[in-house]
């Protein structure tokens, strides 16, 4: 089902905001605010719908569009967008509809709520169709809120519109949540231009090489789908080498370096992740004073990994680089190499495996003399008495792994990102 009006939304420029004069030559000439539902948050997760709002360079909506897609595998969460398998066996497959989602992104920037994600699921499915989307910057509205310092309680999309006035009336409707956005980002945008805030741009980069796993699990509930992070968890064995500490430009790389990754990657993000640590490579999920390299393509943008980076001074590198330095990982010293098991992550002497129990010395015989310190023994003349209750189970431990990043979430999810945004 297409949809496609030209006439604006009636709620679409009531939100009053000042108007510069004259208005930022910096800024873009043209927006597309999209929102795309998912079967689900992974990397091989496939789009269900889609919808455009084009604004032209103030913010001010030329057009809006809409698609369900049929996704060819189960439609993951119903109980969120609400599309069943049935309604969309009719629908287009994203090939057949491609070109018209290419003609409304194209000289756009990108506009969305944790925009890191709605970009690499669409970047995902042009590759599945052999082609390439025509955008080459992205605005996360989750990083912007954050440089503008907008009063929210959180930064979910309803709290945004909240502040704005926006009335959401199909949450998680991929017409209704771009209409939203398109509502509320308007005036951010003319309170980020009349205050004189740089837009937070980021670079899009099209995948040329990526995997896409067949997805298991029962239908409806796909166990890729997690509320808390688009990018599935993936726990990897602790690295087996210590770590030598910073990369030294020139040098090759050394096993057990710790390596963290920002911004959009040319090869897909776990790709890199998987040959890195088959090189004996740490991959890391944020940068610290530990960290060895940072990997990405932007080194100016503002996202945390590339701030941490600049303030603790650590080396970065873009992904051709990395790919090349990979070829040829240097092996640790006979008397780095690990022996009877991994080594924790940081490169810390491992823990024993447990503390000796101390020698409790001879015990009394029965009958004998007790201990200063023990208690008396029991009149076992005494009527028995009742079983004090057991004690309340002690709160379980939290776990010292943390969940998966928001990416990039953004890492916000990074900037790119909570969400690290989104980005």
């Amino acid at each position: 089902m297409l949809e496609d009006r030209t006439a604006a939304a009636p709620l679409i420029g009531r939100q009053p905001a000042p108007t510069p004069t004259p208005w930022p030559a910096a800024y873009p000439q043209g927006y597309a605010v999209v929102d795309v539902e998912t079967t689900g948050l992974a990397r091989d997760d496939r789009i269900v719908s889609a919808a455009v709002y084009r604004l032209d360079a103030r913010g001010d909506v030329e057009d809006h569009w809409y698609t369900t897609v049929n996704p060819q595998r189960d439609p993951g969460p119903v109980w969120i967008h609400g599309l069943t398998s049935a309604e969309l066996a009719d629908a287009p497959l994203f090939p057949e509809i491609a070109q018209e989602l290419a003609a409304r992104l194209d000289g756009r920037v990108l506009v969305a709520h944790n925009a890191v994600f709605d970009w690499s699921m669409i970047a995902r499915e042009f590759a599945r169709a052999g082609d390439t989307a025509p955008v080459r910057e992205r605005l996360c509205t989750i990083v912007l809120a954050k440089e503008l310092r907008l009063p929210l309680p959180n930064h979910k999309l309803e709290s945004l519109a909240a502040h704005y006035g926006v009335v959401q009336r199909r949450a998680h409707h991929a017409l209704d949540d771009a209409r939203v956005l398109a509502e509320a980002f308007r005036p951010s945008l003319h309170l980020a231009a009349g205050s004189g805030v740089a837009l937070p741009l980021h670079a899009c980069r099209p995948l040329t090489e990526w995997t896409d796993n067949p997805v298991s699990g029962p239908v409806g509930r796909q166990a890729s789908y997690r509320p808390r992070t688009w990018r599935p968890s993936r726990r990897r064995p602790a690295c087996p080498y210590p770590n030598p500490g910073r990369y030294e430009p020139g040098k090759p790389l050394v096993q057990g370096m710790r390596v963290a990754f920002s911004g959009d990657t040319s090869v897909d993000r776990e790709l890199l992740e998987d040959r890195a640590t088959e090189a004996g490579l740490h991959v890391a999920g944020s940068v610290s004073r530990l960290t060895s390299l940072l990997v990405t393509n932007d080194p100016d943008a503002a996202t945390s990994k590339v701030v941490k980076a600049r303030a603790a001074g650590t080396p970065v590198i873009d992904e051709a680089a990395f790919t090349q330095l990979l070829q040829d990982v240097s092996r640790q010293p006979e008397e780095a190499q690990p022996q009877d098991g991994p080594q924790p992550p940081d490169g810390g002497p491992q823990q024993p495996e447990g503390p000796r129990q101390p020698d409790a010395g001879p015990q009394p015989q029965d009958g004998g003399p007790q201990p200063p310190d023990a208690s008396p023994r029991p009149d076992r003349s005494a009527p028995p008495e009742a079983p004090a209750p057991s004690p309340a189970p002690p709160p379980p431990h939290p776990s010292p792994l943390p969940p998966a990043a928001s990416w990039e979430a953004a890492e916000l999810f990074e900037a790119d990102g909570s969400p690290q945004s989104g980005e």
